[in-house]
């Protein structure tokens, strides 16, 4: 089986990373890191966002918001996906590539759970940090700013990479709307061989496992050194010892 695997991969690794480009459109793992990182570097500013207005005062900003937010985390991702991909274009008129559905899903989705991470960061300072902030002259967005959001978002690196692994997994849904990513390439591939599916989704079982494993580890590097970095803070700088006088024997 192990000679299958390796044959396997001798003969499609071009399809498997880029899928049919430069004659088609880009594809394999290629695609799966792009949809995966633009996914999180949009979805963040939507978590800030949404987390902001969560801990907003103005109930008109914080209800809508939080119920987005409830159903967004209670509705499985496929089914959002099947929602935007259907819904979108009956509600625009136009045709909206697969890519673009499966993104704007993945979006709205992890910004939703991103959001609850902002938030818990935030009111893990405590009001303290918020009260020291104004007494120093800024105002509430000031704080948010300069003060509250800067250490929230240090402490919140760790999840935010965790997130980024989670999402990396769900790229493998876009299957369904024909996105085409790893899952779609190891899917042409075994409608190659016909007679080896086994060994097909071993290797991109593999894939994701090492992809995922990776980022966790490095997860854990940088939540470790978050901890002794918070730890040391605390403590704070050791206070030398006052010197003790030396008796003098008298003659």
């Amino acid at each position: 089986m192990i000679n299958d695997m390796i044959a396997i991969i001798s003969d499609h690794w071009l399809l498997l990373l880029i899928g049919q480009y430069p004659n088609g459109p880009l594809g394999g793992l290629a695609n799966t890191l792009i949809l995966s990182a633009l996914s999180i570097a949009l979805a963040f500013p939507v978590s800030i966002l949404f987390a902001l207005a969560r801990l907003s005062k103005w109930r008109m900003l914080r209800w809508p918001v939080t119920a987005l937010v409830y159903i967004t985390r209670g509705v499985p991702l496929l089914m959002l996906i099947l929602w935007s991909y259907f819904l979108v274009p009956l509600l625009t008129g136009a045709d909206v590539p697969s890519f673009v559905t499966m993104l704007t899903t993945l979006v709205v989705y992890q910004g939703a759970f991103l959001s609850e991470v902002v938030r818990g960061g935030i009111v893990a300072l405590g009001h303290g940090q918020m009260e020291a902030a104004k007494a120093l002259g800024h105002s509430y967005l000031g704080a948010m700013r300069f003060i509250i959001l800067p250490q929230a978002l240090y402490n919140m690196i760790p999840s935010i990479i965790s997130t980024f692994v989670s999402t990396i997994k769900d790229t493998t849904l876009g299957y369904v709307i024909n996105v085409p990513d790893l899952t779609f390439a190891a899917n042409q591939v075994n409608n190659q061989l016909l007679t080896q599916p086994f060994q097909v989704f071993l290797i991109l079982a593999i894939v994701y496992y090492a992809i995922c494993w990776s980022l966790t580890q490095v997860a854990n590097i940088i939540e470790r050194r978050i901890t002794r970095r918070r730890a040391g803070e605390t403590r704070g700088p050791a206070v030398p010892a006052e010197p003790r006088p030396i008796a003098l024997e008298q003659p």
